[in-house]
């Protein structure tokens, strides 16, 4: 693929913001790695992302095959809610962590995906799902993972900008006084246990959001729904104890589980709904994954009809 810079508007620009206007299928990031690695050249030499344009530079654009990836593909159960050519749609179990990693390099939901999904066409160059969002290990529920690079952008682009609808269940060791509430705060890695995260001040780390509801109670814990209005690591959790004052039933990193009102199996967090436009088609698109029984006691209690998720975040 190759062009002529003639436009006077481009004139000045960054090699990689023209390359994101000429191509806006694949992310900057790709197309800075792309440059990086020689595939894409200025005047018939490798050069550097941030080139400046000038009026007549030529420039040549190849595109590798995509390769695969070590990642092996593992026949690992899972529940698909929805799959198409373009993304696939998921309801997690608990105890499966998402990615390959120290500790766990493989019995992934990626080692999962390689091998119920026979349609990738790869991410960034490889042979591999997009993950666009991630849940905790011992959290279940709803994922929605993109098939190849226009998909994964637009998606990334989707949650970026909060134009998603994402509902939580949780259960958690106490009873709030008040039937809802909105946490807004700033969240960022704990500056002493660097496993946790925490709430922040003085203008440390990003801004999270949780709109909860309580639904109902059961032997001194709630059932509390929450909307995420963004998504930062361990929000949830850190707001559920941090700002409730409740830390979620089974969470060995923001609570005791042994000193816990109610024993459970398992961290009683679920991704229950997830709603979003379709990264190519447009529809509006809203998944639910079946409450897992740990939570029907609470759901009895509540004896209410649980809400339904909003299409979408305003």
């Amino acid at each position: 693929m190759d062009w002529t810079v003639t436009d006077a508007a481009d004139y000045g620009l960054r090699l990689d913001k023209h390359l994101a206007q000429r191509l806006p299928d694949l992310s900057r990031t790709r197309l800075q790695d792309l440059v990086k690695e020689g595939h894409i050249t200025l005047n018939g030499r490798t050069t550097k992302a941030g080139a400046i344009l000038k009026q007549g530079d030529a420039i040549h654009v190849t595109i590798p095959e995509v390769v695969p990836v070590e990642v092996k593909a593992q026949d690992i159960p899972i529940t698909i809610l929805f799959e198409d050519s373009d993304i696939v749609v998921i309801d997690k179990p608990p105890g499966l962590v998402v990615h390959p990693a120290e500790g766990n390099p493989d019995g992934t939901l990626v080692n999962a995906l390689l091998h119920h999904i026979d349609d990738l066409s790869g991410i960034g160059g490889e042979m591999r799902p997009g993950i666009v969002h991630r849940l905790d290990k011992d959290t279940s529920g709803c994922m929605v993972v993109a098939k190849h690079d226009i998909s994964h952008r637009r998606l990334t682009e989707a949650f970026s900008e909060r134009r998603l609808t994402k509902i939580y269940l949780a259960v958690i060791n106490g009873v709030p006084k008040e039937a809802s509430g909105r946490v807004q705060n700033m969240i960022g890695r704990h500056p002493v246990d660097r496993k946790r995260m925490a709430i922040l001040y003085d203008g440390a780390g990003k801004e999270a959001v949780t709109e909860w509801t309580k639904l109902g109670e059961h032997q001194g814990c709630a059932l509390i729904q929450n909307r995420l209005l963004t998504g930062r690591t361990h929000q949830i959790r850190v707001h559920m104890k941090e700002a409730l004052g409740f830390p979620i039933l089974g969470d060995p990193i923001y609570g005791h589980p042994s000193r816990q009102k109610v024993p459970t199996p398992r961290l009683m967090l679920h991704a229950w709904k997830l709603a979003f436009q379709h990264p190519i088609h447009d529809q509006p698109m809203s998944f639910e994954a079946a409450i897992p029984p740990e939570f029907e006691p609470w759901v009895k209690a509540a004896c209410i009809t649980l809400p339904a998720a909003p299409a979408r975040d305003a």
